[in-house]
């Protein structure tokens, strides 16, 4: 039997929060923890059903630093990241939440500090020189030069230092796995995976991302504070960070991103939810063995077709701007003749006559795929014809809009992915099982005072 043996490169322990520096995070195929990581460990610990907790527990009391093996983490250390997080996501944030990213933040400075001390513990190591050029790589990503970068970061409550801490700990970590784990990927392996997928060919896929919480005798208190959190998401939350913040499951690392999976991998509850949803909805609490799950559908797609969500567009959009001071009475009056004058297009060539008497904007846009595009307008433009127009769309302050279809590319039909690209795949999934194992081991070892 060939093996395909490679070094692990890639940690892909958690989303870096801030930067695509170095690790590719790759996210498991499981809707929630497995047994080891979930329902076993309370059955080892033999808990009693009538519990009588002896001493206070005072829940407002929050412990804001920590000393690791050592190590001090100031409060600053975690306001600093946290500003970081906030200024470069956009979140706004109410109080209570706030205190509960501060949390997650400190528990992430935990990791940090114990990957980079593991790390120099085996000689591991990481220059200056090479975090100087991982700084200046993510102040590109944020279309800025490191000096501008350094100017952000201060306005906003953080630091480089904040930055290049997180640098350090993903680059030893990755640098520690590549020399400690070494994954063995089979010829057959590989073939399987190819096979499962051809067998598979013309089905539909779901790229899922989950929020899951256990519960087991709280079930009641549970369901009512995952209410909280998709109400949450209707004032604007992003589901990503709930995700990162109250997940139980292994994919909070990944702000709860199952990537692509097929219903049939799901459990019975998730797979029949989700093959009713629409992309961009939100479903739960769903009820299944052990907890609760909130699902986020993202997309979807047919495996190994041409999914026409694929196709390519070429589009030209209509713009009508509301002036100051225009009322509530005149931006009807203004958007019932835009929609009558759109709804009278006659193709593409049309458009610039409709724009001259609504005296609107033109833009042209040649390279937009449909699943690009917001799900709602997604679903209008599949069902549309060359030369047609979308209803018009839009707010009182960004005014209103509507898409007029020149041109749709259709996609070919998809190929299986390389032998190389599956075992590639594969190998990541395997380095990120140890990676976990490898930080669990660590915490359960590590001398921690919280002050």
């Amino acid at each position: 039997m060939k093996m395909r043996v490679t070094k692990a490169v890639r940690a892909g322990r958690r989303a870096v929060l801030v930067m695509a520096m170095a690790a590719t995070v790759t996210a498991p195929v499981f809707a929630q923890q497995t047994v080891e990581d979930s329902q076993a460990p309370a059955a080892n610990l033999d808990l009693p059903q009538n519990l009588q907790i002896f001493g206070k527990v005072d829940p407002n009391i929050r412990k804001p630093t920590a000393i690791v093996n050592d190590v001090v983490i100031t409060g600053t250390d975690v306001d600093q990241r946290v500003n970081l997080v906030v200024a470069l996501n956009g979140y706004k944030l109410q109080p209570e939440e706030l205190d509960k990213l501060k949390l997650g933040i400190l528990r992430q400075l935990i990791d940090e500090t114990l990957e980079i001390q593991e790390a120099k513990a085996h000689d591991v190591t990481v220059d200056q020189t090479q975090i100087d050029n991982a700084f200046a790589r993510v102040s590109r990503n944020f279309n800025k030069s490191p000096d501008e970068m350094r100017t952000f970061l201060r306005q906003n409550g953080s630091s480089e230092r904040s930055i290049r801490r997180q640098i350090e700990g993903e680059m030893a970590w990755q640098r520690l796995l590549a020399r400690r784990v070494q994954v063995n990927i089979s010829d057959e392996e590989v073939q399987a995976v190819i096979k499962r997928m051809e067998d598979a060919k013309g089905s539909e896929e779901y790229h899922i991302s989950e929020i899951y919480m256990s519960a087991v005798t709280n079930r009641d208190q549970v369901y009512a504070g995952m209410q909280g959190l998709i109400d949450q998401m209707r004032k604007g939350t992003p589901f990503g960070y709930l995700a990162r913040t109250y997940s139980e499951a292994t994919t909070k690392a990944t702000d709860g991103d199952l990537g692509w999976i097929q219903a049939g991998m799901l459990p019975t509850e998730l797979s029949d939810a989700v093959t009713h949803m629409q992309v961009g909805q939100v479903a739960g609490p769903i009820e299944i063995p052990g907890g609760y799950s909130i699902l986020f559908l993202q997309d979807r797609r047919t495996v190994l077709g041409a999914d026409p969500r694929d196709a390519k567009l070429s589009l030209r959009q209509l713009t009508l701007k509301f002036p100051a001071g225009t009322t509530k009475t005149q931006a009807e009056t203004m958007a019932a003749n835009f929609a009558k004058t759109t709804s009278a297009i006659k193709g593409c060539g049309d458009v610039a006559n409709a724009a001259k008497t609504l005296n609107a904007e033109v833009v042209d846009n040649d390279s937009v795929r449909i699943r690009d595009l917001p799900a709602a307008l997604a679903d209008i433009i599949l069902k549309m014809q060359i030369g047609e127009a979308t209803p018009p769309f839009g707010s009182a302050e960004d005014g209103i809009r509507s898409l007029v279809l020149c041109g749709r590319d259709d996609p070919k039909v998809a190929s299986v992915p390389s032998a190389e690209a599956i075992s590639q795949q594969l190998e990541n999934e395997r380095v990120n099982l140890r990676a976990n194992r490898m930080l669990r081991d660590l915490r359960r070892d590590a001398l921690i005072e919280y002050r």
